[in-house]
């Protein structure tokens, strides 16, 4: 079996001088090698593909694959996530994790919460100002939390995040307008504790493999899990596995937020509790952090008892599956591949 591997390689944008924090979804060539060696391991050909520009490139040169372990964030626009698996989509190629719908809506965390709290699912409550006007129209209650709309990694979040009085929200709320150009999330700040859950699976087959507890330390940016945080988390932030009822109640918010989301294969759920204790959505991760020692999700399942490599077993087996069950097995058989009706991953 032929696995393709889109990404976005951090040090080839560091290259043409985009910025550490511009760069800070990107995937180190660590990560890379980490997945690529776990999916050699588990018996499957593997070629590195890139980013969206080489995916063009390799396409029109007539290359295909039977599966593509999709893990590229994108460069420009909301819909960035997308970029990839609406290509793949157009040329009938299967890939791991979520489509584009649900790449672009959860990278918009004001239309995701739209769509959680429609599905009756608890998250904070919340405005999405798109210029300084709408920032003066905003009447929630203080204290408030702001962040830009559609990034990720900690990205815009810093300890000035927190606002206390409407001088505050004016400020923050125009300084991240003009520095990352798009909406900006104002939503009510949970003070309580910090959890993401980690989930393996597709629709009634999702599972959530363990909650995780955040916690701050001395050297760290207070209050905020920020960039800075995220960046440097080895030395301010400590992990640690939850199993008491609040974190159990994460984790059932969690896989109902995943499965009503339509999420695939695995990823992240980022939860905080209210001032009450009860846990509240804030975000969904469905391409999230794969490196094997640093990111969220793989120290989530070394905590569960599954290892590197099965993780990214269990995210092709997920995968496979679905191609099993759709239009592309015909077309797997037409390219002259293996075919049968079990996962080519043991």
């Amino acid at each position: 079996m032929k696995i393709g591997i889109t990404y976005d390689l951090r040090d080839d944008y560091l290259a043409a001088g985009y910025s550490e924090e511009e760069t800070a979804e990107f995937d180190r060539l660590s990560t890379i090698d980490a997945i690529d060696g776990a999916l050699r391991e588990l018996g499957l050909i593997t070629d590195r593909i890139g980013n969206l520009h080489a995916l063009v490139q390799r396409l029109a040169r007539g290359d295909r694959w039977n599966l593509v372990f999709n893990i590229a964030e994108g460069l420009r626009g909301i819909g960035r996530e997308s970029q990839v698996p609406a290509l793949l989509d157009a040329y009938g190629i299967p890939y791991t994790f979520s489509d584009p719908l649900v790449t672009a809506l959860t990278l918009h965390k004001g239309l995701c919460k739209q769509v959680v709290r429609a599905l009756g699912i608890p998250t904070p409550d919340f405005f999405v100002a798109e210029n300084e006007a709408q920032l003066r129209e905003i009447t929630l209650p203080g204290p408030l939390f702001l962040k830009p709309v559609a990034e990720g990694t900690g990205k815009g979040i810093t300890p000035q995040s927190k606002v206390r009085n409407r001088d505050e929200l004016l400020n923050v709320g125009r300084e991240l307008l003009a520095r990352f150009n798009q909406p900006v999330l104002v939503e009510t700040f949970l003070p309580g504790r910090e959890f993401t859950v980690g989930i393996l699976g597709t629709g009634p087959e999702a599972r959530a493999v363990g909650v995780m507890e955040i916690h701050l330390n001395a050297q760290a940016e207070s209050d905020v899990y920020s960039y800075v945080n995220k960046e440097y988390c080895e030395e301010r932030v400590e992990y640690t596995p939850a199993d008491d009822p609040v974190a159990r109640e994460a984790a059932r918010i969690a896989l109902q937020a995943w499965t009503g989301l339509g999420c695939r294969d695995a990823g992240r759920v980022d939860l905080r509790a209210d001032a009450a204790g009860m846990p509240q959505f804030m975000e969904v991760n469905p391409l999230a952090g794969l490196h094997p020692e640093h990111s969220d999700l793989p120290i989530l399942c070394r905590f569960a008892g599954i290892s590197y490599r099965e993780l990214i077993g269990h995210i092709v087996q997920s995968a496979w599956k679905r191609v099993l069950n759709s239009h592309w097995a015909g077309r797997l058989e037409t390219w002259g591949e293996m075919h049968t009706d079990s996962c080519p991953v043991t």
